[in-house]
């Protein structure tokens, strides 16, 4: 998907691959239940959750990945087992196939996320 010029997230939902849509409420869901107090935004034509004005996870529907986009580098690091072993980059987990998503994992990273405030890298 290229960049989304959807101006809410049920537009950009409504966008997505049928084979992703599923997946992708899904964690839409985990994000609105764990993230207690943040705002759901579109920034850089994804869905956003901001605290304070600032941008602490994200996820998009990539052309060849669902990413997942942990802004706080504090969390990665406390989760780096859980991680490894999973596609990373800087700030981003990505998966190929939407089956093949961890929501255990995905929320794990926003109840650490929620816990307390820190520094987006």
């Amino acid at each position: 998907m290229v960049r989304s010029e959807a101006s809410d997230v049920d537009g950009y939902l409504a966008e997505v691959p049928e084979e992703r849509k599923a997946v992708l409420t899904e964690v839409r869901r985990l994000c609105r239940a764990e993230l207690s107090g943040f705002d759901e935004v579109m920034a850089y034509g994804m869905p956003a959750y901001e605290r304070d004005g600032s941008c602490e996870f994200a996820f998009a529907s990539q052309k060849q990945y669902l990413s997942f986009y942990v802004m706080r580098s504090d969390v990665r690091e406390a989760f780096e087992e859980r991680l490894a072993g999973h596609d990373v980059g800087k700030g981003c987990l990505r998966f190929r196939r939407p089956e093949k998503v961890d929501l255990a994992l995905l929320r794990d990273l926003l109840k650490a996320t929620a816990a307390r405030p820190g520094t987006v890298c």
